[in-house]
């Protein structure tokens, strides 16, 4: 992609489509499309995602030997000049779909620790993050979980949503300002991505 169009991957990391994450993430998208960039949604239930088998195996060469929908989405991830993840928040962390998709970037550790390849350019990124509230251990564990496969991935998180309240599909709804916070974080990240390519 040229630095006028950057390819922004918007991860809808939720078990339930058309829920309130990923409404907000359609926002997001709203505005990266707004700024020029190019939007492209990856829809984690759909992709047909297994479980990390901890085999080691892609410690040897950094490639994952189990064949399946991470396959394709592996380059998704490696084009991407901007990544945006958008869950709910499941007993304090992202649901077992995400943190499917999470394990199996092993690869990109292994790369990076293992093998000793540098990371081959640094991209920004962003959380949008929708809990209800009732969990009195809040959604950190999402957080960090989704920084520590932001790290070997060469994404630094720049930007952050925190939606607090909203449960039942339809709820966030009633969160104006935060729709309206979601199409500014595609905006900036557009504006970011062209900076950072820019000579």
């Amino acid at each position: 992609m040229s630095a006028s169009e950057p390819s922004v991957l918007c991860i809808a990391g939720s078990p339930r489509r058309h829920g309130n994450s990923d409404r907000l993430l359609q926002a997001t998208a709203q505005g990266v499309t707004e700024a020029g960039g190019i939007a492209r949604t990856l829809i984690v239930s759909e992709a047909g995602i297994a479980p990390c088998r901890g085999c080691n195996s892609c410690s040897k060469d950094g490639v994952c030997v189990v064949h399946d929908g991470m396959q394709a989405v592996y380059p998704m991830l490696d084009e991407a000049d901007v990544i945006v993840v958008a869950t709910p928040v499941y007993f304090a962390t992202v649901p077992a779909v995400l943190k499917a998709l999470y394990d199996r970037c092993q690869p990109y550790w292994a790369r990076r620790y293992v093998l000793g390849q540098p990371i081959a350019r640094r991209r920004p990124g962003a959380l949008l993050l929708v809990r209800g509230g009732g969990d009195p251990f809040g959604g950190e564990c999402a957080v960090t979980t989704t920084r520590s496969v932001f790290a070997v991935l060469g994404i630094d998180l720049v930007d952050q949503l925190d939606l607090q309240g909203p449960d039942a599909p339809g709820d966030v709804e009633s969160y104006p300002e935060s729709f309206a916070r979601a199409r500014r974080i595609g905006r900036e990240l557009v504006s970011i991505s062209g900076k950072r390519a820019a000579p």
